[in-house]
């Protein structure tokens, strides 16, 4: 039995909403089921109907895309909403902030509509899909922005085969793409995934790439 990925996806722009909106429900087995202009809305529409996937734009009036993910997906949350980012702009600012609240991935808007699909159910599936074309470029422009505390280190030292993936995954590759490459099962990079989560007590993939980035694993 195929389940469907429910959406909401919020855009303070109804032409843009109206586009996602087309290019997902034209998608097999993903269904927009609520739309907001935002992101006040959003919150509240989200935790109304627990959405599989929120998509979220960046910039919309009266809470803007970054604290809505902080409320949906913070690391206060206690049952955290699959939050991914979309931005017209490929080096914005708000973009890693958004991350930092917990945002699961972020795209362009100029993604089209085969990666906005993969991130959708990449999202659902508990997985994390950042825009290959502009993951290393803005995460080494902004991690080092502002006042930030060191990143911590590991409880346990990492392995060799946890670093390498650690690298793969800052670069943006999905389960399937860092098997192929480093000639593992997938059951294998899921287990390394887990392992390097609770060494370095993060909660996602997002957030082992900020911190690959951020302790210069990867440049």
């Amino acid at each position: 039995m195929t389940t469907t990925i429910r959406v909401i996806v919020a855009d303070d722009q109804e032409i843009a909403r109206a586009g996602l909106r087309m290019i997902l429900d034209a998608q097999p087995g993903i269904e927009v089921v609520a739309e907001a202009g935002d992101g006040l809305r959003a919150v509240e529409l989200a935790r109304r109907l627990r959405p599989d996937v929120c998509l979220f734009d960046i910039r919309m009036p009266r809470c803007d895309g970054i604290e809505a993910t902080a409320r949906l997906a913070g690391p206060d949350v206690a049952d955290p909403l699959a939050v991914v980012v979309i931005t017209t702009f490929d080096l914005d600012e708000y973009v890693y902030a958004a991350l930092r609240a917990g945002a699961r991935g972020f795209l362009l808007k100029d993604s089209g509509p085969a990666l906005l699909s993969q991130a959708v159910r990449a999202a659902a599936g508990g997985d994390a899909l950042i825009a290959p074309s502009i993951t290393a470029r803005l995460m080494a422009a902004f991690a080092g922005a502002g006042p930030t505390p060191p990143p911590a280190q590991p409880i346990e030292p990492l392995t060799l085969r946890e670093e390498q993936i650690l690298a793969t995954v800052a670069r943006g590759r999905t389960n399937n793409e860092i098997a192929d490459e480093l000639r593992i099962s997938l059951s294998t990079v899921k287990s390394h995934v887990a392992s390097l989560m609770a060494k370095l007590g993060v909660r996602n993939r997002v957030e082992i790439a900020m911190w690959a980035y951020e302790t210069n694993r990867v440049r």
